[in-house]
């Protein structure tokens, strides 16, 4: 089994497997088409008020994902529904939209996921 983390906008590939986009808003500009997602699980996205407050500031980076860990123990089916789907599809890719390839959501959801990539 294999959880990757990506930017919505790469192109997409067949070792993706199956594709699952982790933000609470649409990606600007990107049709539903080009973005070959499976899945828009927008619930699983921090809330307005915590994204907001973050704004991918790099120093507020490790506050961030403590506060999100907390959201995400509030959503313990949308967490097991992502780890069935890898368990029956052997390879997800969480997608983001964010320009920040590192420090987003996306990545604090796999280190929740057990994913130290």
């Amino acid at each position: 089994m294999s959880l990757k983390v990506k930017r919505v906008y790469d192109k997409p590939d067949k070792i993706d497997g199956f594709r699952i986009l982790v933000d609470r808003l649409w990606p600007r500009g990107l049709t539903k088409e080009k973005a070959k997602i499976d899945l828009w699980l927008k619930e699983i996205a921090p809330s307005n008020e915590l994204r907001k407050w973050y704004n991918h500031d790099p120093k507020k980076w490790n506050a961030f994902k403590e506060k999100y860990r907390k959201e995400l123990k509030g959503k313990e089916e949308l967490v097991e529904q992502i780890k069935k789907l890898e368990k029956e599809n052997h390879s997800i890719t969480l997608l983001y939209s964010s320009k920040e390839e590192k420090l987003n959501n996306a990545t604090a959801l796999s280190h929740f996921l057990g994913n130290r990539q």
